[in-house]
């Protein structure tokens, strides 16, 4: 039986609390790299599994998989996973990040608006969300990329267009010459020297 989630906590002991949101691949060995990797940095990371335990290779059986999963289900779990993530922390009234990557990064965004008071920051890898942004509080930071077949262009820009006229911090950042899956490692598209820029501006947007 497959782990429900991938916890991990930095050696010196709880740190603040994130939320690492997977893509359609599943909860993979790639996935769980990247919550040691950003643990590393003094968070005390989550990463719920989001499909039931599968995990893919090929984007076709990942897009039905996703396809055939209960959105109540997913949105439940996440908000779920953001309050436990929270109390596993250093500080249990601490707001917490979030990042996701494409699937998770649309689920990250709504967690922002619908449980405002527990997220502070949402980092997002190709994900969009057309919702009403009014009400969240959390920091915004957009990574695209320059081609991706599975992003629309125009609705990233209405977002992040819609995330500054309510007032809230955002910024967004595209990388030439890359497509989606840029940030992941092993992934089609995956750009190293792409992912490693990303990584140090998401690595400085949490410190803040």
């Amino acid at each position: 039986m497959k782990d429900a989630a991938y916890f991990v906590a930095p050696r010196t002991g709880p740190g603040h609390p994130l939320l690492l949101l997977h893509s359609w691949w599943g909860l993979d060995s790639g996935v769980r790299r990247l919550a040691d990797r950003i643990s590393d940095e003094g968070h005390t990371v989550l990463v719920p599994d989001l499909l039931t335990g599968e995990t893919f290779d090929d984007a076709e059986a990942a897009e039905a998989h996703l396809k055939s999963l209960d959105v109540d289900r997913l949105a439940s779990l996440t908000k779920a996973s953001v309050h436990l993530v929270r109390e596993r922390g250093n500080d249990r009234d601490a707001p917490v990040s979030i990042v996701g990557l494409s699937m998770g990064a649309s689920l990250g965004l709504w967690a922002s608006i619908r449980i405002p008071d527990a997220v502070s920051q949402v980092v997002s890898f190709y994900g969009t969300q057309t919702i009403d942004f009014t009400g969240a509080r959390a920091a915004y930071q957009l990574h695209f990329a320059d081609d991706d077949d599975l992003v629309d262009s125009e609705e990233a820009s209405f977002m992040e267009a819609t995330i500054g006229l309510v007032g809230l911090s955002v910024e967004s950042h595209s990388y030439p010459g890359t497509s989606h899956w840029f940030f992941e490692p092993g992934r089609p598209g995956y750009d190293p020297n792409a992912s490693e820029q990303a990584w140090d501006r998401m690595v400085g947007f949490l410190r803040r």
